[in-house]
């Protein structure tokens, strides 16, 4: 029997590391998106900053190692053998789920996950031992720690309301006081709020937030709880005087200073704080065995409430876990992508919006424009041209586009400053906190109080907004669900479901992987690159559009024979796959179009034509999208509503125009790579034969409709279809047209949806 609590502690081990691989990965967003969003430094330099805050904070994170123990239950109610159940289904359930939103890209709180999956677990096995010794479910209360779980779950959400209300405030008033323009208010206003930014940063961060350091001594926080007001007064006085210092005789930027500290608070306060989620659990059962291994007690005998004691978790195992995050902050792949959602929401400007709007988005915009609007009938109308002139958004003048900040020193100033000072509070007092919903919604209130949100982007960032909570609360109920399933699993399964637990996860963190780098490859990072210049030559937009053209050929061949194949055969299966692939042939149409207005602008050109070239080639295969969209969902809703299925005269025909459009599709291709000008006539011959045979297929159904008895719906679809498909020939030939004639002369394409391509 201690053999199989021995591998279930290797088992907590090896979960720990990943578990500490996972987490960093989802929360390094948290105290690196102000930084690189403002372009501060080098990225290499706010890596080391990030990296030695880490260190500083593992070092300091015992104190908070006691949640994991005693926090959610009360460990004097669980034998040993209960309290590794928990343990080990708490870690199995966090590094699967933390996984799955990071391969989305999605921030999520590892502090939520943790605490609801360790109330999960603790309840089933509760529920079990309850059960078996006859208890009311009354006792139910005896064994969980209600009191102090609901007043940490309560300050994790209702930390969501006060981050974004204070991010907003303080961005409002931080604001009116810098403007944009900080050429000029900088070196008058700079050095005092740096003085004071730093001052609270630094008490925060390195008293408070400390507080639960091994290696500070007991007198030291005695002397400190006992002088505050005097530390205060004298750090703002330093700091004060040596950012008048640094601004007037070193001509430094003040506020890179504040980023940079804020950058190295928030990684400590995310490594104090938020280390326990990660190894806090694993601790506990490493602590736990250390009980069991030096007693003489069956496992399911012996009392755990020596873990409701004060413990001091061994430095080593959390210097251990400090470089094993700096490691993952280094090298992560998925803490990049993770990256983007945040800094995407709250940027400056415009571009393509990643999130739809939606029903909510717009009840709380159209609210908020009327609240306004309430707001300025209060002010006369000096007051608010005095407020707009400082909220006038600074011309970024040379620099180059893919240079340019998401937003400016004063915010990222701000997000950090704030986010450090939450979090580090929450520390001191022993609350987990969490570190992603904290500055998430500093960074959303901050973004709100700046305008960074106007009429044209503000339902999608908020719709953003709406879809990252609503993701905290399926993290949540999820964490809670599986977690307990587990607990079960492994407390009547033994050593063949921890085996089998473990494989299953290694199997979904390989397949996440999988998963993550086909999202990566799917990304159109051709595009990306041109929006991210200045100017882009008119070379570069025919190049641009022959490889998209040639992309576009190949998808539609397959899509339309897979669609065809699998309704010759009523494979809904099949059919679903295919609609799902032109799901996503589609929204890679549509970001097109929403950046059709920013790459219109860059095009290097004093003319019109190659502006006229890129519209028009647009408008073609917009038209191509929205054919192969419709024969999609015709065919898929014919399948599903199990309408009779096609003859095998009509299914046989059009496999043969698939069959003639592949064809057709593979030479248009290659002669836009050989750039082989003279085949254009073999193109034009071959199209025209496709057109015969069309309007044969044409002729042949209207004959069959009047001379047999067939269903309307069969009729309709096969006729649907067959003129689609001429939709999405003719397009294609008008765009290798244009294509060919190098713009030269654009000719005017077919009226089609000109009108959407230009209002979106």
């Amino acid at each position: 029997m201690e053999s199989y609590y021995l591998i279930v502690l290797i088992c907590l081990i090896a979960l720990a590391v990943s578990d500490l691989v996972v987490g960093v990965s989802n929360d390094a967003v948290n105290f690196l998106n102000s930084a690189f969003g403002s372009r501060v430094a080098s990225k290499r330099t706010v890596l080391i900053v990030a990296s030695a805050g880490i260190m500083l904070g593992a070092a300091s994170s015992s104190g908070m190692m006691e949640i994991a123990r005693k926090g959610i239950f009360n460990p004097e109610m669980f034998a040993f053998a209960d309290i590794m159940v928990i343990f080990l289904a708490v870690m199995l359930t966090d590094i699967i789920l933390l996984d799955l939103f990071n391969t989305f890209g999605m921030p999520t709180s590892t502090t939520v996950s943790i605490m609801f999956e360790l109330l999960g677990a603790a309840f089933v096995v509760a529920s079990i031992k309850v059960l078996s010794n006859g208890d009311s479910f009354s006792t139910l209360g005896e064994y969980l720690n209600t009191d102090n779980a609901i007043l940490i779950i309560a300050g994790i959400f209702l930390s969501v309301l006060i981050a974004f209300s204070l991010g907003t405030l303080v961005q409002y008033i931080v604001r009116l006081v810098f403007s944009f323009n900080l050429d000029k208010s900088l070196k008058k206003y700079g050095p005092v709020f740096g003085g004071l930014a730093i001052t609270m940063i630094t008490y925060f961060m390195l008293i408070k937030g400390m507080k639960g350091s091994n290696f500070i001594p007991v007198n030291w926080l005695v002397w400190i709880k006992g002088n505050v007001t005097l530390l205060l007064v004298v750090m703002a006085a330093f700091w004060t005087a040596s950012c008048y210092v640094l601004t007037y005789f070193f001509k430094l930027n003040i506020l890179k200073i504040v980023v940079l500290i804020g950058t190295f608070s928030l990684a400590m306060a995310f490594a104090g704080n938020d280390l326990v989620n990660f190894i806090g659990v694993p601790i506990a059962g490493l602590q736990s065995y250390t009980i069991f291994e030096s007693s003489s007690i069956a496992a399911d005998s012996l009392n755990m409430g020596i873990l409701g004691d004060k413990m001091q978790a061994n430095t080593l195992i959390l210097l251990g876990a400090g470089v094993i995050m700096i490691l993952t902050l280094w090298f992560s792949k998925k803490a990049r992508s993770v990256t983007e959602t945040e800094i995407n929401l709250s940027r400056e400007g415009a571009g393509t919006e990643r999130f739809k709007s939606n029903w909510l988005s717009r009840i709380i915009v159209r609210g908020g424009i009327r609240m306004s609007s309430a707001g300025n009938k209060m002010l006369s109308a000096n007051a608010r041209e005095k407020i707009d002139a400082q909220f006038e958004k600074k011309n970024q003048g040379n620099i180059a586009a893919k240079d340019q900040p998401a937003f400016d020193l004063v915010r990222a100033s701000v997000n950090l400053m704030m986010a450090s000072l939450l979090i580090a509070f929450a520390t001191s007092l022993k609350l987990p906190l969490s570190t992603t919903y904290v500055s998430f919604m500093v960074a959303m209130g901050t973004s709100l109080a700046d305008r960074a949100w106007n009429r044209e982007s503000a339902v999608y960032r908020v719709a953003g907004v709406v879809n990252v909570i609503s993701g905290w609360l399926f993290t949540a109920v999820i964490a809670f669900s599986a977690a307990g399933i587990i607990a079960v699993i492994l407390f009547y399964g033994g050593i063949i479901a921890v085996i089998s637990l473990m494989a299953l996860t290694i199997f979904l963190i390989v397949r996440s992987q999988i998963i993550h780098k086909r999202l990566e490859k799917k990304k159109d990072k051709t595009l990306n690159n041109l929006l991210n210049r200045d100017r882009i030559h008119s070379s570069e937009v025919f190049k641009e559009s022959e490889v998209r053209i040639s992309s576009t050929l190949y998808k539609v061949s397959f899509i339309l024979s897979d669609i065809i194949q699998a309704l010759g055969n009523d494979d809904r299966k099949r059919i679903l796959k295919a609609k799902t692939e032109v799901k996503s042939y589609k929204k890679e149409h549509d970001e097109l179009i929403a950046s059709f207005y920013y790459y219109l602008k860059k095009i290097d050109t004093k003319g019109h034509k190659e502006g006229q070239f890129y519209m028009h080639a647009l408008n073609y295969l917009q038209n191509i999208s929205q054919s192969v969209h419709l024969i999609g969902e015709k065919v898929y809703e014919h399948v599903d509503n199990l309408h009779q299925s096609l003859q095998k005269e009509k299914v046989e025909e059009l496999i043969q125009l698939s069959s003639h459009l592949s064809n057709l599709f593979v030479n248009i291709s290659n002669m836009m790579s050989d750039s082989a000008q003279g085949s254009m006539k073999s193109i034009e011959d071959q199209s025209n034969e496709i057109l015969e045979f069309l309007d044969s297929l044409e002729r042949n159904q209207i004959e069959r409709i009047k001379t047999e008895t067939s269903s309307p719906k069969n009729s309709m679809l096969y006729l649907s279809i067959v003129l689609e498909c001429r939709d999405i020939l003719n397009d294609y030939t008008d765009l290798v047209s244009l294509y060919e004639n190098d713009a030269s002369e654009p000719k005017t394409p077919s009226p089609g949806n000109r009108k959407e391509l230009l209002q979106n």
